[in-house]
């Protein structure tokens, strides 16, 4: 066998590991497929200390192939741009919840995620019959609910999610940083890195800081928070 040749095998190898790995993450959608329309649904931003919690839904054509296609935190910068954009042509409905980081200090992350996520699916423009969550059990809505541990790894539906809320909420992150400079939002995307906090305490915080998150560093006074805060999921705060 020439080099070619042997790089060729290897190509055709890749691909089949690849295709391998994506149809074993269609494992719920097959399951819940006859059901109707599946949805998946994941966030972005439960644990920075400045701006807005993102979530998305999006459901697939059955079948849907999307080369590559994972928990978006295990994806470079690159790979989630172009997986965004193959996602949007590709995907039956996609839906996308914004929850500011007002209302996350008036009602508590995770209930500020729970609303981002309805959100999500009310603007999927589609109503979902069944909805594969990452790790989490959404209050108020009627469908049919499947918490699924590191969700984003093991379904399509909610590795598509993940990347849009991802993408969509780096974006605003970045935009963001041309109004507020010296933070670092371009690169942190909000989350407490080192620079971060240093600009913190010397800049004090700016608009969209959440101060219930911050107060440890510009040494507000601890406030209780607000019922509900119980539940949580697995994974980095990246998620």
């Amino acid at each position: 066998m020439t080099k070619k040749e042997e790089r060729l095998q290897k190509r055709r190898e890749k691909l089949q590991a690849e295709l391998a790995r994506l149809e074993g993450m269609r494992t719920y959608e097959r399951k819940y497929e006859g059901y109707g329309l599946v949805c998946g649904i994941d966030e972005a931003g439960r644990g920075p200390l400045a701006g807005p919690v993102v979530a998305g839904a999006v459901i697939l054509p059955r079948d849907c192939r999307i080369l590559y296609l994972n928990d978006s935190k295990k994806l470079t910068a690159r790979r989630r741009e172009l997986l965004f954009d193959e996602i949007m042509e590709k995907a039956l409905f996609v839906g996308v919840g914004v929850v500011s980081h007002t209302r996350i200090d008036e009602i508590n992350i995770l209930q500020a995620t729970y609303e981002a996520m309805r959100q999500a699916v009310e603007k999927l423009g589609k109503e979902p019959d069944v909805l594969l969550n990452d790790a989490v059990t959404i209050p108020g809505v009627t469908q049919m609910q499947v918490p699924i541990i590191k969700g984003d790894a093991k379904s399509v539906s909610i590795a598509a999610a993940s990347v849009i809320a991802k993408v969509t909420r780096d974006r605003m992150m970045a935009a963001v940083d041309e109004v507020y400079p010296g933070y670092g939002f371009a690169s942190n995307k909000g989350y407490g890195s080192a620079a971060h906090i240093a600009a913190l305490k010397e800049l004090g915080p700016c608009e969209i800081h959440r101060k219930t998150f911050i107060r440890n560093f510009t040494g507000e006074e601890k406030r209780l928070p607000a019922s509900g805060q119980a539940e949580t999921k697995s994974g980095s705060a990246d998620e």
